[in-house]
C-alpha cells in the first residue's frame, strides 16, 4: 500500500499564501529541520534556554516579524509571525512557544497599548530577539477571573509600588528577559449594589528591579526548554510612567491580546499536530514486521489518516482566524474555535503517534515522547478548552 501525505507548504483552499509568505514559511521550516531539531533532545534535557538558537531567530527577524520597522520589526503582519511557529512547533513546541509568547504576550502589549516613548525604548530590543520580556496575569487565584487579582499597585511619590506574586509566567526569568508587564489592583469602584469592583492596570517592570524576584524555574512535565517562573514581587518601584495604556484598562486591553495570541497558539497546536504526522508516516513506512510495513495494515493507515484530518482540520481554523484578525474584522470566537481544535489535535496526534510507534515512542530521544510530554499543556495554556467552550458558546447567545 503507498501513502501520500499532503504537504504543509501547500496552500489551503481559499487562504492563499503570498510569495513572500511562501519563503518565510519555507526559511523556518529549513531552519526548523536543521538547527531546532538536532538540538533539541540535549536542550529539553539540560532543561535550558537555548539562547544561541534564540539569537539566531533574532538576526531571522522572526520577532520582529508583526512590528513596523521604525520599531525594529520587519513590517509584516500577524500571519507570518503563525506561519513562522507553526513551523518550530513541527519540532519542537518549546522554541515554538518561545516566539509566540515572547512576541503575543511579552512585545504586543508595548506595541498596542504603549505610549511613543515605551514603543521607542522597549520594541526595538524585543524586535530584534535581543530581549524577551513576559506578562504576568496569572496568580494561585486569579486568571481567567480577573476578580481574583490580589496584586497590588499603590501610587505614592510619583512611583508605583507592587506587592504580590505571579504564577506560570512565560519568558520571565531569563538571563535575556529584559521586562515582564504585570496586572494589579490599582484601585477600587464601590457599585451602586455596595459590591466592590477592583480597578486592574497594566504596569512595565524591568528586570532587576529591587523585590522583582523570578524564583526557581518550575519542574515542568513538558515544555522544558521554554523559561517559566513564579515570581514574586514585594515593595517594587517603577516609575509612574511605567503604567502601559490608560489606569483602569489593564484586564481589557490583556482580553485584546489574549485573542490575538489564541491565533498564534492555534497555529502552534497545528504544527505540533504536523510533526507528530510527519514523524508516524516516516515511521509506518520504514518499520517492517512479518515482512511489510506497519502502514500496510489497514488499521494503522487509518489511524495516520485521521492524524492528517486532525492537522488539515486545525490549520483551516488558524488561517481562517488569521485571515480575520488581519482583515480587521471581528476574530474572538474562530481564535477561540481554533486554539480548542488545535490543541486537541496536538494531543491526539501526539498520542497516536506513539501508539504507532511502540516502545520506540516512549523514549525520551524520539521526538513523538516529546510531543507526548508537551501536547498536554496545548490544553491549559493561554485558555483552557473549557475556557474556550465558554466563549464560543456566549457568542452563540448562551449565559453559560
Amino acid at each position: 500500500m503507498t501513502m501520500q501525505m499532503s504537504r504543509p507548504e501547500l496552500d489551503v483552499a481559499g487562504f492563499e499564501l503570498t510569495d513572500e509568505q511562501r519563503r518565510l514559511r519555507d526559511e523556518v521550516r529549513d531552519f526548523a529541520d536543521t538547527v531546532v531539531a538536532p538540538a533539541a533532545y540535549e536542550y529539553d534535557t539540560k532543561r535550558s534556554l537555548p539562547y544561541g538558537i534564540i539569537a539566531e531567530m533574532g538576526r531571522m527577524g522572526l520577532f520582529g516579524l508583526p512590528f513596523p520597522v521604525e520599531y525594529g520589526g520587519q513590517g509584516k503582519d500577524y500571519f507570518s509571525l503563525c506561519l513562522a511557529v507553526e513551523q518550530l512547533g513541527r519540532v519542537d513546541q518549546s522554541i515554538g512557544v518561545t516566539l509566540e509568547a515572547g512576541v503575543g504576550l511579552g512585545a504586543m502589549p508595548i506595541y498596542r497599548s504603549g505610549n511613543e516613548e515605551q514603543k521607542q525604548q522597549w520594541l526595538p530590543m524585543l524586535a530584534r530577539g535581543e530581549a524577551l520580556a513576559g506578562f504576568g496575569l496569572t496568580e494561585a487565584d486569579a486568571g481567567s477571573d480577573a476578580s481574583g487579582t490580589k496584586t497590588t499597585a499603590v501610587l505614592r511619590d510619583g512611583e508605583w509600588v507592587i506587592n504580590g506574586t505571579k504564577q506560570f509566567i512565560t519568558n520571565s526569568g531569563s538571563d535575556i528577559t529584559k521586562l515582564v508587564t504585570i496586572t494589579a489592583v490599582t484601585g477600587e469602584d464601590r457599585r451602586a449594589d455596595g459590591s466592590i469592583k477592583k480597578e486592574l492596570s497594566a504596569i512595565i517592570v524591568p528586570s532587576g528591579t529591587p523585590g522583582f524576584v523570578a524564583e526557581p524555574v518550575y519542574d515542568k512535565v513538558g515544555w522544558h526548554t521554554s523559561d517559566t517562573h513564579p515570581l514574586t514581587l514585594t515593595d517594587v518601584r517603577v516609575p509612574e510612567a511605567n503604567l502601559l495604556g490608560e489606569r483602569g484598562r489593564g484586564y481589557a486591553n490583556f482580553l485584546t491580546t489574549l485573542d490575538e495570541g489564541r491565533v498564534a497558539f492555534a497555529a502552534l497546536c497545528t504544527g505540533a499536530a504536523q510533526g507528530c504526522l510527519e514523524e508516524a508516516v516516516r515511521y509506518a513506512k520504514s518499520r517492517n514486521v512479518f515482512g511489510r510495513s506497519i502502514g500496510s495494515n489497514q488499521h494503522i493507515a487509518f489511524k495516520i489518516a485521521r492524524m492528517q484530518a486532525r492537522v488539515h482540520a486545525a490549520r483551516l481554523a488558524y488561517y481562517d482566524a488569521a485571515f480575520k484578525l488581519i482583515a480587521g474584522v471581528p476574530f474572538k470566537m474562530e481564535a477561540s474555535i481554533a486554539k480548542l481544535i488545535g490543541s486537541e489535535a496536538a494531543m491526539d496526534n501526539a498520542r497516536d503517534a506513539t501508539q504507532i510507534f511502540g516502545g520506540y515512542g516512549f523514549l525520551n530521544e524520539n521526538p513523538v515522547a516529546r510531543h507526548y510530554r508537551d501536547s498536554k499543556i496545548l490544553e491549559i495554556g493561554e485558555g483552557t478548552s473549557e475556557v474556550q467552550l465558554m466563549i464560543i458558546s456566549r457568542a452563540l447567545g448562551f449565559d453559560a
